[in-house]
């Protein structure tokens, strides 16, 4: 691959064997990269280039195989025994077809993390169905928590499922295992359900509940839902939205006193009775001036505001542009290696990898004789 840089972040050494699928597992796979790993992508023979663009390809290398051939499992059981980690996201049961099963690989390598990404698990009554990330939210209760009072549910990208319960939890799990692999020698398997992960991240939520602080049956009447005028997202005149969180007291008070809501019906902002009414002030306050008024007014203090940015000007926002959150590679803007680290910092290894074109440079690298 053209334009590589020596790898750099704390998984420096590290050799992570990813298996060509759709989101969380080349997400996940990104993330080992962009903090030093070695990434080898096997892709399928037919694999498009993805082109500079395929952002969640940067800095990894690929090598095409056939995995429906002896020749080609050979090979991947060849990289999978020179790997610490092996990520796969196909359904249950299809790397027990190509003869690269959890047993298999760890018998010729006990120590690999052998990562597996499912939305449903690798068992239960949904496990051999097919679904995307709406399908996988929606039974673990999070999906109905989201939206508007009164209408469907919303879906949230597909960053709660996907990359939230399922590319993190994911590289969480495998970083778990590798752990426990450094101390003991001892290889495992990591099922990662993104049904799973997303229930993990309900937990706060569950808390609320069971406190008596959170009303699971309607939305946009609790706490963090928009339901609380306080916490929430506003229009402004220019057809630009602001946010407030404005949930301690302390910061509260500061709203109150830098918008000039003195009247004592202010007083109270716990009295949930009184949020739609409140919100529907807070509505046309907010209505009479553009967004720029407002982050002028609030970004910066301790009121908990933010104007709300397109994907396009948080580039040019001075928090992101000071800890350059976004860079541009190649004419491409894209996310900086997140998260930072003081001694071993991470960064992007080189551009995404064209399918196939790093073969050679593998088997050698990673001493694999075919």
């Amino acid at each position: 691959m053209e334009n590589r840089t020596q790898p750099s972040g704390p998984l420096t050494g590290m050799k992570i064997l990813e298996f060509a699928g759709l989101g969380p597992v080349p997400f996940c796979a990104m993330l080992f990269s962009d903090l030093g790993a070695d990434v080898v992508r096997i892709d399928r023979p037919e694999t498009a280039d993805g082109g500079k663009a395929d952002i969640q390809s940067r800095g990894k290398r690929s090598i095409t195989l056939d995995l429906k051939s002896s020749d080609g499992q050979k090979t991947a059981r060849a990289l999978a025994a020179q790997s610490d980690a092996l990520l796969e996201g196909f359904r249950p049961g299809i790397m027990e077809k190509l003869n690269l099963s959890p047993d298999a690989l760890l018998k010729d390598n006990p120590a690999l993390v052998y990562g597996r990404m499912t939305g449903w698990g690798q068992d239960g009554p949904l496990a051999h169905t097919a679904g995307h990330d709406l399908n996988y939210i929606a039974i673990t209760g999070a999906l109905h928590a989201m939206g508007t009072a009164g209408q469907p549910p919303a879906p949230p990208l597909n960053l709660v499922g996907d990359y939230g319960g399922g590319a993190l939890y994911l590289a969480f799990g495998v970083m778990a295992a590798l752990t426990h692999a450094q101390k003991t020698g001892v290889g495992q398997v990591v099922d990662c359900a993104i049904v799973d992960g997303v229930m993990s991240l309900m937990a706060p939520i569950h808390w609320l509940r069971q406190n008596g602080m959170w009303n699971a049956d309607q939305r946009q009447a609790n706490l963090l839902d928009g339901g609380a005028f306080f916490y929430g997202t506003y229009a402004c005149s220019d057809g630009k939205f602001f946010t407030i969180g404005a949930i301690e007291p302390q910061f509260y008070a500061l709203l109150r006193d830098k918008l000039n809501l003195t009247d004592s019906e202010w007083d109270n902002p716990f009295d949930a009775k009184r949020w739609p009414d409140l919100r529907t002030k807070l509505a046309s306050i907010f209505a009479a001036q553009p967004r720029a008024h407002w982050q002028t007014l609030l970004e910066g203090s301790d009121a908990c505001a933010a104007g709300v940015m397109d994907m396009v000007e948080a580039a040019e926002h001075p928090h992101n542009k000071a800890r350059q959150n976004l860079v541009e590679i190649d004419g491409v803007l894209q996310p900086a290696p997140a998260p930072r680290f003081s001694k071993t910092p991470g960064a992007i290894a080189g551009p995404p990898a064209t399918p196939g074109a790093d073969r050679d440079a593998i088997l050698k690298d990673w001493d694999v004789e075919v």
